[in-house]
């Protein structure tokens, strides 16, 4: 027996903190600077007695619920959840349905992770996949460029294109990390990473955390009258798509997967026309325009000609990655999911300031994980 969870919680704070190279903060100063503003946005005045329960990720922490309970002197029962870059929603995920389920009324959701302490200049993954060669996370998502590109015609070009977008909506937002406008022959021109991904495809890794306050739909009026109903958090996984026979390497299956599941739970049977603003994981810059399709925006080979007509621009018919998204505002493993549920209420709540998209009244933030065989999907309304 499942329990549904549409509708029945809403977020009424949320915080961030600046995803950036934190040589001078802790992990637990980042959780800090998070969960204080969403504490301020909620209106949590006594957080001891106002937080019942705390749903916390990171992937690089090795005592993680040390990090957050010691740094807020919050000791309230303390999940840790992890599904590599999905878990921040996972987060989320586990704290619509505590509070969904009736087991809590009021929790704290928080993602961070500090990964430039660790002495690499980017992730310093190394798992053994096919045949049992070292993998990285630029090689995975390369494998579906050539056949992608054969079939449907597109090219580096169209990639190009949404790194400039992204850097764009980065200049825009104060907490990113990166805020240079780039043109489309720089990104075309900047050293080449693993094909067809140069430096500009990439996603910036940085430093940082993110943060909400989830509670019961019907005691949110009890804070403010702005809170932001969680009409769907789902996940997904399939199999490792590079071991998969049967995987066509033009989609992610997971994605596919995690979608059908939210649009079901929050009854959303046309994306495209139900969605007015939409956080993506653009880890690289092909990922992010295979999510234009596997989410159902779009038809499957459709992206380059609304990538050339700016549908998912600021202006555009469905905004992407309206704060930058991992290329530009930065990507701290496992805050990523949850700065992406930060944007989405500032633009429901009309706060996104330069970037925001006018009316915006549902969002949906889209975060793969796993390696990568996982995603995780939210879909928030304005009440």
């Amino acid at each position: 027996m499942s329990i549904s969870i549409a509708g029945k919680a809403a977020i009424i704070g949320a915080g961030c903190s600046a995803f950036a190279e934190h040589w001078t903060k802790s992990a637990e100063d980042l959780v800090v600077d998070a969960v204080l503003e969403a504490y301020a946005d909620a209106g949590i005045v006594e957080p001891r007695r106002q937080i019942d329960a705390v749903f916390a990720g990171s992937l690089y922490a090795p005592m993680g619920p040390v990090h957050v309970t010691e740094a807020l002197k919050l000791y309230k029962p303390t999940t840790m959840v992890y599904n590599y870059c999905a878990t921040g929603t996972e987060a989320l995920r586990a704290a619509v349905m505590a509070v969904a389920s009736g087991a809590h009324e009021t929790v704290l959701a928080v993602g961070f992770d500090k990964p430039k302490d660790r002495g690499v200049s980017g992730p310093s993954v190394n798992i053994r996949g096919v045949r049992e060669l070292p993998e990285t996370p630029a090689g995975w998502f390369a494998l579906c460029a050539a056949p992608y590109f054969a079939r449907f015609g597109a090219g580096r070009e169209d990639l190009a294109r949404i790194a400039v977008k992204n850097h764009h909506n980065g200049t825009l937002a104060p907490k990113s990390f990166l805020k240079k406008e780039i043109t489309v022959e720089e990104a075309l021109g900047a050293r080449l990473i693993a094909w067809p991904f140069g430096l500009y495809d990439c996603a910036a890794q940085t430093d940082g955390a993110a943060a909400v306050i989830v509670t019961r739909r019907d005691l949110a009026r009890n804070y403010h009258d702005r809170a932001v109903i969680v009409r769907a958090v789902a996940s997904a996984s399939a199999p490792h798509p590079h071991t998969d026979p049967a995987h066509d390497f033009l989609r992610w299956k997971p994605t596919v997967a995690a979608a059908e599941a939210a649009y079901a739970i929050a009854g959303i049977s046309d994306p495209m026309r139900a969605i007015d603003v939409a956080q993506l994981h653009d880890c690289f810059t092909l990922t992010e325009l295979l999510s234009y399709e596997d989410l159902g925006f779009i038809a499957k080979g459709a992206a380059r000609e609304h990538i050339a007509a700016g549908t998912f621009a600021l202006g555009g018919e469905l905004p992407v990655n309206t704060d930058g998204g991992l290329k530009a505002f930065g990507h701290p493993t496992a805050a990523t999911g949850l700065r992406m549920v930060y944007e989405n209420v500032l633009q429901l709540q009309g706060r996104a300031g330069a970037r925001q998209v006018p009316g915006a009244a549902t969002a949906l933030s889209h975060n793969i994980g796993g390696y990568p065989t996982g995603c995780a999907v939210s879909i928030l309304s304005r009440e």
